[in-house]
C-alpha cells in the first residue's frame, strides 16, 4: 500500500493535469483537443482520470466539494467533449462500395419492374476479392451468414472511444455517454439511409403515392433493406460492442437501440405501409418481392436485433411479413373475382385473342414464377363447388378430382382458367355471327392451352389432365365453327332435288342445278369476304383449320363439278354458274383468317 504522502502527491499531480485541460478556464485548452494530439499526452490525461477515480473510491466519504471531486467533474466534461469530437470526426456516411450488394436476378416479374438508372458494383465480389488478398491486406469485413460488417470508425479511434467510455461509465456518467454517442451516430446512420434513397415518409405519405411510383420505390427499398440490415445496422451493432461491451448495464445494447431504433422504424414503415395499402391485382408481384426479401432478411434481423431491448424491431418485422402474406392471399382472391366479373361487352374484332385472356395468362405465368412462395402462402382452396351451384354467374365446377395430385395453389390456377373461360363464353355471345363466336372461343382456349404447354412450371402445376380438357375444348370450338359455317355451304352441293322423273342417269333439272351453283357461289363468296377479315393469330392453328376446311369443301366441290359440269356447259352462259375452278377455291381458302379484307370478288386464276 502506498504511503499517504505518495498518494496525495499523485492525486495533486493528476488534478494539475486535469485543470490544465479545463476548457472553461483556459483558452488554449478550449482551442485544442487532447485526443488529436500526442499519444503520451492522451495517456497522461487518462492516467490522471484513473488516479482521481482511485482517490475518490478510497475516500471514506465522498465530498463533492473536494478538489478531487471537482477535478473529476471537470475531467468528465472534458472527456464528453473529446468523445463527441472523435465521433464527429467519423460521421460521414458508410462508403459507397460498402453500400452495394449483388442483386442477381432475384425477381421474375420483370414485366412489372422499372430499370434502375445506375449500374451498381457487386458487394459480394468486393468481399470475395478482399478475402482472397488477406495475405497482404487485413480485411475489414467478416461474415456471419449473409451479414457483412464493416469498420465504421478506425480501430485507433475505437480504442480511444472505449478508453473514454470506460472512465465516464465508471464515474457514473453512463447516460451522458450514451446520449452523446447516439446523437452523433444516428446522424451518420441517417446520412447512410439518405444515400440509399430511404426517404422519411409517413405511412400516409406512402399510401398516397401512385402505384407506378411505388413500384420503383419498392425495388429500391428491397436493396436498401438488405444493406441496412446486413451491413449498416450490423456494423453499428458491432461498433457499439467494440466500444461498450462489458462496461455494465448492457451499455452496448442501450447505445445500439438509441442509435438505430428511429432509422429502423423509418425503414420498416415503408414495408408496413405497402402491406396495409388498398389491394389490387397489379400489386401482387411487388408485394411478393417485398415478402420474399423480408423473409430472406428475417434470420439476419433476428441476429442483428437479438437483444431483449431490440425485441420490438424483431416483432415488427415478423408482423409486417405476416401482413404481406395476408395481402398476397387477399389480392389473389380479388384477382379471381376480377376475372370472373370483368364487364367488357364489346366483341374483339375478328374473333382474335381477347385482352383479358392475354392479361390473365401472363398474370398466372408470373404466379408460377413465384410458386415456391405462393405454395406456402396459399393454404385455402378456391371457393367453388356446391356454394355456387345455384349461381348462374359462376361456373359450376368441382375441383375435388384434382385435389389429390395438385397443390392448393394449383387448384387456384385451374379455377382462374375455368372462370376465364366462363367469362369468355359470356363474351362470345355478343357476336352476332355464331361462326365467329365459335372461332373466338377456339382462339382464346387455344391461346390458354399454348401458354400452359409452353411453360414447364405452369404445365407441372396445372397438369396434363386439365391440359387434355383444354385440347378438347378448343377442338370442339373448331368443330362447331366448321358446322356453323360450312354445313350450309356444302348443302348446296348435294344431289338431292336435282334429278327429275326418278331417272338417276338422266333427267337432271338444269334450272335447279343453276340455282345450286349460284347459291354455292354466293355463299362461298360471302364466307370468303367475311372470314378473310377474321383472325387466327397462331400460324399453326390457322393452317390446320384451313386444311380442315379444304378437306371438306374441295373434294365435295370437285365431285359436284365433275358430275354436273357438262349439264351447265351445254347451256347458255355457263361462266355465270361455274365461276370458279377447284384451284380457285384452294387459293381462296388461303385468304381465310388473315385479319384483313380481300377484293370484292374471288380471284379467278383459271381465266
Amino acid at each position: 500500500m502506498e504511503p499517504p504522502e505518495s498518494t496525495s502527491t499523485a492525486t495533486a499531480a493528476a488534478q494539475k493535469i486535469i485543470l490544465r485541460w479545463d476548457s472553461t478556464a483556459s483558452e488554449d485548452a478550449r482551442d485544442k483537443m487532447i485526443f488529436t494530439g500526442d499519444r503520451q499526452e492522451i495517456d497522461r490525461y487518462l492516467d490522471a482520470v484513473d488516479e482521481l477515480q482511485k482517490s475518490m473510491s478510497s475516500a471514506t466519504l465522498s465530498d463533492s466539494s473536494s478538489p478531487s471531486s471537482s477535478a473529476l467533474q471537470i475531467a468528465m466534461a472534458r472527456l464528453e467533449d473529446e468523445f463527441r469530437n472523435i465521433l464527429l470526426a467519423h460521421t460521414s456516411p458508410i462508403e459507397a462500395d460498402s453500400l452495394t450488394e449483388s442483386t442477381h436476378s432475384e425477381f421474375a416479374s420483370q414485366e412489372f419492374e422499372l430499370k434502375e438508372e445506375a449500374v451498381e458494383s457487386s458487394f459480394d465480389k468486393q468481399f470475395e476479392h478482399q478475402e482472397s488478398n488477406t495475405s497482404t491486406t487485413s480485411s475489414c469485413y467478416k461474415t456471419t451468414s449473409s451479414i457483412r460488417e464493416v469498420d465504421l470508425i478506425p480501430t485507433d479511434a475505437v480504442y480511444d472511444l472505449r478508453c473514454i467510455a470506460e472512465r465516464m461509465i465508471a464515474a457514473g456518467y453512463l447516460r451522458e455517454c450514451i446520449q452523446v454517442y447516439a446523437s452523433v451516430r444516428k446522424s451518420a446512420v441517417d446520412a447512410s439511409l439518405k444515400k440509399l434513397n430511404v426517404e422519411k415518409l409517413s405511412i400516409g405519405d406512402i399510401q398516397r403515392l401512385e402505384w407506378e411510383t411505388l413500384e420503383t420505390k419498392i425495388r429500391r427499398w428491397i436493396r436498401a433493406a438488405k444493406i441496412c440490415v446486413r451491413v449498416l445496422f450490423a456494423s453499428e451493432r458491432r461498433l457499439c460492442e467494440d466500444i461498450f461491451e462489458g462496461l455494465g448495464n448492457s451499455a452496448d445494447d442501450a447505445c445500439f437501440m438509441e442509435t438505430i431504433k428511429g432509422p429502423a422504424i423509418q425503414l420498416f414503415n415503408f414495408a408496413e405501409a405497402i402491406s396495409i395499402s388498398r389491394r389490387s391485382p397489379e400489386k401482387l408481384f411487388k408485394i411478393l418481392d417485398l415478402h420474399d426479401a423480408l423473409s430472406d432478411l428475417l434470420p439476419d434481423i433476428e441476429t442483428v436485433f437479438e437483444s431483449k431491448s431490440s425485441e420490438s424491431i424483431r416483432v415488427e418485422a415478423v408482423e409486417i411479413l405476416s401482413r404481406l402474406a395476408e395481402a398476397a392471399r387477399g389480392i389473389l382472391s380479388e384477382f379471381e373475382n376480377a376475372v370472373l366479373r370483368e364487364p367488357s361487352k364489346v366483341p374483339v374484332p375478328g374473333g382474335t385473342i381477347h385482352p383479358l385472356t392475354r392479361y390473365v395468362m401472363n398474370y398466372i405465368g408470373l404466379i408460377s414464377d413465384y410458386k415456391h412462395t405462393l405454395i406456402e402462402l396459399i393454404v385455402s382452396k378456391p371457393s367453388t363447388g356446391s356454394r355456387y351451384s345455384s349461381d348462374p354467374n359462376v361456373p359450376d365446377m368441382d375441383l375435388s378430382e384434382f385435389e389429390g395430385q395438385a397443390s392448393t395453389l394449383s387448384l387456384h390456377l385451374i379455377w382462374i382458367i375455368a372462370i376465364l373461360q366462363f367469362n369468355l363464353d359470356s363474351k362470345s355471345k355478343h357476336y352476332k355471327d355464331a361462326s365467329l363466336a365459335h372461332l373466338f372461343m377456339m382462339n382464346n382456349v387455344h391461346y390458354i392451352f399454348q401458354k400452359i404447354k409452353g411453360s414447364p412450371e405452369l404445365r407441372e402445376m396445372i397438369g396434363d389432365d386439365y391440359l387434355k380438357r383444354l385440347t378438347g375444348k378448343f377442338r370442339s370450338a373448331a368443330t362447331n365453327y366448321q358446322r356453323s359455317t360450312w354445313v350450309r355451304v356444302l348443302y348446296c352441293l348435294r344431289d338431292e332435288g336435282l334429278h327429275v322423273s326418278g331417272s338417276f342417269s338422266s333427267g337432271v333439272s338444269k334450272s335447279a342445278l343453276r340455282e345450286r351453283f349460284k347459291a354455292f357461289n354466293a355463299m362461298f363468296e360471302e364466307v370468303h369476304r367475311t372470314q378473310a377479315t377474321w383472325l387466327i393469330p397462331d400460324t399453326q392453328l390457322r393452317e390446320e383449320l384451313r386444311i380442315s376446311i379444304a378437306e371438306k369443301v374441295i373434294p365435295a366441290y370437285r365431285s359436284f363439278l365433275g358430275r354436273f359440269r357438262s349439264h351447265i356447259e351445254s347451256g347458255k352462259h355457263p361462266e355465270n354458274y361455274i365461276k370458279y375452278s377447284v384451284e380457285d377455291l384452294e387459293n381462296a381458302v388461303l385468304d381465310f383468317f388473315e385479319g384483313y379484307p380481300v377484293s370484292q370478288h374471288l380471284r379467278r386464276r383459271s381465266e
